[in-house]
């Protein structure tokens, strides 16, 4: 019977490994072998004829000269890339919170009030997925050109209908991120307030809680989870987002983080440098996510 039993826990445990192997080998060729590229580039050197990186795969031989570049352009005398940072961070910021006013009350009002229309609801908010990102960001031109229907809605109301909005604006920039992105946090917040518990609402209702400090003192606490989830999810690509930026405005005073590491990245001789600061920005995004999963496992142990 040991032998049966093992000879059945052998076949399960390929089993198994055969069903992850196809994901383990795509993580690998995308993402494992990708991510060792950049370290080379990044610790390696530079064609001096044709100026281009020339990658190091021994880790024996990385170099740090890319790295000391790439500090001096960060704090040293000249530095530029500190300006871009902080403006990603504020303009990110400032995103996420008008991402997080907006699509709270839609994924609330989907999941609580929709009722038999529930499955159009979740069709409408599923599809801007179909339509590509760059296809949006360009729709968005037509819109804030001098000629376009923001201007002559403007004009309309008796506003001011001759603003440059694409010439170099924050908000502009501001609200392109929010419109690129704020379907990821709509699913997510929806996902989460459509499992909660109506009886745990009821409960509240009758105990004489009423309809805003239910909402307040319930479905908000209940929905913190699904909340860090979602603000993690559409931050992080924000926080590298470069192509935003490039269509809505391309002007020096409104330059990203990305924006930075795509001009090293096409400029002769700095590509390891474009690398580095990639990899820097990794690091950073690294700590965020490394919380979330700690602060997921631990209320995953408390619940159990």
């Amino acid at each position: 019977m040991n032998g049966i039993g093992t000879s059945r826990d052998r076949r399960g445990r390929w089993l198994w490994i055969a069903l992850a192997a196809p994901g383990a080998v795509w993580l690998i060729v995308l993402f494992v072998v990708p991510f060792y590229a950049m370290l080379a580039v990044a610790g390696g050197g530079i064609n001096s004829f044709f100026e281009t990186a020339v990658p190091t795969w021994n880790p024996l031989q990385w170099s740090s000269a890319n790295l000391s570049v790439v500090w001096q352009d960060i704090a040293g005398t000249g530095a530029y890339l500190g300006a871009p940072a902080l403006r990603t961070l504020l303009y990110t910021a400032a995103a996420t919170i008008i991402s997080l006013a907006i699509a709270y009350p839609v994924a609330y009002f989907v999941s609580r009030y929709a009722g038999r229309r529930k499955a159009l609801m979740l069709v409408l908010l599923i599809a801007p997925f179909w339509v590509s990102y760059m296809m949006r960001m360009l729709a968005w031109i037509d819109l804030l050109q001098q000629g376009g229907f923001v201007n002559s809605a403007l004009s309309f109301v008796g506003l001011s209908g001759s603003t440059d909005w694409l010439g170099g604006k924050s908000v502009t920039v501001i609200f392109g991120l929010v419109y690129g992105y704020i379907p990821y946090l709509i699913l997510v917040l929806y996902a989460g307030l459509d499992r909660i518990d109506g009886s745990l609402l009821e409960a509240a209702r009758d105990l004489g809680l009423g309809r805003w400090r239910t909402f307040w003192r319930v479905t908000v606490p209940l929905s913190k989870p699904t909340i860090i989830a979602g603000t993690f999810i559409t931050v992080l690509p924000m926080l590298g987002d470069y192509f935003t930026n490039q269509l809505l405005s391309a002007a020096p005073g409104t330059t990203m983080i990305g924006n930075a590491i795509e001009g090293q990245l096409q400029s002769a001789g700095e590509t390891g440098q474009g690398a580095v600061v990639s990899l820097m920005l990794l690091v950073v995004l690294l700590i965020p996510m490394t919380y979330y999963a700690l602060s997921t496992a631990r209320a995953s142990r408390e619940f159990a």
